[in-house]
């Protein structure tokens, strides 16, 4: 039969009859209704569109899926997930005119693994929302659509190939594939030269260490370093090292810090799984990165909104700490608030705000936080035993009154998220001046708030730049809708491309990385 079902024979395929064909597809039928309710539909699915009919009659559509297998290397995925060796020796039974039963079995077993890949390497093998519990970013589709996919790609005339037109269609996917083969082949050569640790190096110093940060270089594929003075930071040396710092997101000043540092002793195997980690993440957000979006590069410290294709916004950031980590979500803009007032979030009046108020009477004034009961009431500060709130908990609010001076500066933008993370301005505008900035307590602090302001409130006439400044200066609290729906996505990742085109690798500001490999490396479910 052909690969439709149309009934001819392919070449190595075993020849069948009409009673053989319709015996095979009640037995497929029969053993897909004896699955449990819990299973994955798709392959069920898949085979009901096509009245049961088997679709794995040619060796050379096998000989594909287990090619596709082994080429999941590639993406950063374990051939081993889906056992090639067990499909190879199905494929050799199917060769020998197996009982109806053995064929049916086979024919599931294929079909089943085919889902499988192609849900790996189109969304990822692992499921995001067991490592982060605000995940929120577009799942995977439905049974159904898969099914179609399913139905598209056996009937494709080379299957490797149509498995492979499923991976992420973006430009950074096939950077990290290229970084992942040119790192894989470093690794298999051993590791590079580590530089000692020590205190930060500057350009034109000594140091018995140079002799050892110029060897790494020169391993990492870096050429003309002279030697003549081997213990000076010299200034072909510091060169080496600003392209170095470029292509790690680092501030690329030539000071051999301890980001430098870290990024210079990572090995290539460290590289590589830093790779695989991103691959990852990116097969889970790949949907997201497409239309118009608000991009808030969390590790990047950056933030791009794109319209019709276009970057129309460019913005640094900072983001959260890593004691308090900004959130990967995918939200929107719901309203502006002009000179917001602030309302202390729970975890920065627990772990900040009452204790220093215990420890400085003080302290709230200087912040111009006013304490608030649940009537909206003010309560004086001196009132409360603050030490005992520490233990006994608070039932009041504070609230910082708005102005340019506040801690959200002069606009909020407001997500519609649970967590009380939002973008905003900020009265702490020399923090943008530093390379690493997170900073915050897991809110996104933006440096040209005004800029976005008039983008998305998306009226020029209405809201010129004179119209927004005076609104700002007035001092007074408004709330306005947004005039533009834009997806706003906050998204970690380890890897991005530069201005360049180039693959940049960056260090795990928030250690996610860990999890992610510790995840890949699990046996399939």
């Amino acid at each position: 039969m052909a690969a439709d079902g149309a009934g001819t024979v392919a070449a190595g395929s075993v020849e069948t009859t009409p009673v053989a064909d319709a015996a095979l597809a009640l037995q497929i039928e029969q053993r897909l209704r004896q699955r449990p309710a819990t299973a994955d539909e798709t392959t069920a699915l898949f085979y009901l569109s096509r009245a049961y009919r088997p679709a794995w009659d040619s060796p050379v559509r096998v000989e594909g899926l287990i090619s596709a297998i082994e080429a999941l290397r590639s993406h950063g995925l374990e051939p081993a997930d889906f056992n090639p060796e067990r499909l190879r020796l199905a494929a050799a039974e199917a060769g020998a005119a197996p009982s109806v039963e053995a064929r049916a079995e086979h024919e599931l077993l294929f079909t089943d693994t085919l889902a499988a890949v192609l849900l790996q390497i189109r969304h990822g093998k692992v499921d995001p929302r067991s490592l982060y519990r605000q995940w929120n970013f577009t799942p995977p589709p439905n049974p159904y659509e898969r099914a179609g996919e399913l139905a598209g790609v056996i009937r494709a005339g080379d299957l490797r190939a149509a498995v492979e037109a499923h991976a992420p269609e973006l430009p950074l996917y096939r950077a990290l594939e290229q970084g992942l083969a040119h790192y894989q082949a470093l690794a298999d050569l051993g590791d590079w030269p580590k530089v000692p640790a020590g205190s930060t190096l500057r350009p034109g110093e000594r140091s018995p260490r140079i002799p050892a940060l110029r060897a790494r270089l020169l391993a990492g594929g870096e050429t003309g370093l002279d030697e003549a003075n081997p213990n000076r930071y010299d200034p072909p040396l510091v060169e080496a090292v600003k392209r170095f710092q470029a292509r790690h997101g680092l501030e690329a000043d030539g000071v051999v810090g301890a980001q430098t540092l870290l990024a210079l002793n990572t090995s290539p195997a460290q590289r590589v799984d830093q790779i695989r980690a991103n691959l990852e993440r990116l097969r889970w957000v790949a949907a997201d990165l497409r239309g118009d979006r608000l991009l808030v590069d969390i590790v990047g410290y950056h933030a791009d909104l794109v319209l019709d294709g276009q970057r129309v916004w460019a913005s640094k950031v900072i983001v959260g700490k890593p004691a308090r980590k900004t959130p990967s979500l995918r939200d929107s803009v719901v309203s502006l608030v002009f000179n917001p007032k602030w309302v202390v979030p729970p975890t920065i009046l627990r772990e900040d705000v009452i204790p220093r108020a215990a420890r400085n009477p003080d302290y709230l004034a200087s912040q111009r936080l006013r304490v608030v009961d649940r009537s909206g009431q003010t309560v004086d500060p001196e009132s409360i035993d603050w030490e005992g709130a520490r233990q006994s908990g608070f039932p009041y609010r504070l609230v910082q009154q708005s102005g340019a001076d506040g801690s959200l500066g002069r606009i909020k933008f407001s997500l519609s998220n649970p967590y009380a993370i939002y973008l905003h301005d900020t009265n702490a505008r020399a923090l943008f001046r530093r390379a690493e900035r997170a900073l915050s307590s897991g809110c996104v602090r933006v440096e040209k708030p005004e800029e976005l302001a008039r983008i998305l409130l998306d009226d020029a006439q209405a809201w010129s730049a004179e119209r927004l400044e005076s609104a700002l200066a007035s001092g007074r609290t408004r709330t306005v809708d947004v005039g533009r729906d834009v997806r706003v996505l906050l998204h970690y990742a380890t890897a991005a491309i530069d201005e360049s085109g180039a693959l940049q690798l960056r260090n795990d500001i928030y250690d996610h990385d860990r999890g992610i490999l510790a995840a890949l490396a699990a046996p399939r479910g």
